[in-house]
């Protein structure tokens, strides 16, 4: 079996997105992959934070996490990604680290990397899919290969029936219910196989 590398990338203000990528880091591993977890940088202001308890308590949770670098995305055959919805896009932080790889890109470094992206909300119909969509058309600029779960396994229907991406709906708390925690395996599962394959069509 093809040992491939994924990076998996999350922004996560409450704690939500930090569990889902967890479960997605442990999952590809288990799945045979070489795995770098990273979290993107905050850059909401302490003001902000600090209204928020489990902000704050989340902020402490995860600051052993290493900052993500544009040298993960160079690394990595296949990239995860998890962040919020905010207003049906991708969080102004992740998309503030996007924004940063356009000397990557132009050096065609980011191409025919898979890519795959989980989102969460409030509500159940909160944005996610706007979001992975929104998400997944940067990835199209770059010339990645999109593996989103679909329907290709029956868990998709228990994790909340998003083809896109797993989304998580999410408490005041930042909470979110081990019922999607299947989906997050299975999506980072289905990235790792498809990037073995693509990796060793190349050899």
């Amino acid at each position: 079996m093809d040992t491939v590398k994924i990076a998996v990338l999350f922004y996560s203000a409450t704690g939500a997105n930090y569990q889902m990528a967890q479960w997605a880091a442990d999952s590809a591993r288990a799945a045979g992959a070489e795995v770098r977890l990273k979290k993107i940088k905050e850059s909401a202001p302490q003001e902000a934070i600090a209204q928020n308890a489990a902000w704050k308590k989340n902020l402490e949770a995860m600051k052993d996490i290493p900052e993500a670098s544009l040298d993960d995305l160079e690394w990595a055959d296949g990239l995860l990604f998890s962040c919020p919805t905010r207003y049906g896009v991708i969080a102004a932080q992740l998309k503030a680290f996007l924004d940063t790889t356009g000397g990557l890109w132009s050096q065609g470094k980011l191409a025919n990397k898979t890519v795959s992206a989980m989102s969460s909300a409030a509500n159940p119909h909160g944005g996610q899919e706007a979001t992975l969509l929104s998400l997944y058309t940067q990835m199209m600029h770059w010339g990645c290969i999109i593996v989103a779960p679909g329907y290709t396994d029956k868990v998709t229907f228990a994790s909340g029936g998003n083809p896109y991406g797993t989304s998580a709906t999410v408490d005041m708390e930042g909470g979110i219910k081990d019922d999607i925690k299947d989906g997050v395996s299975y999506q980072a599962r289905r990235l790792v196989q498809v990037t073995q394959w693509l990796h060793k069509g190349q050899q």
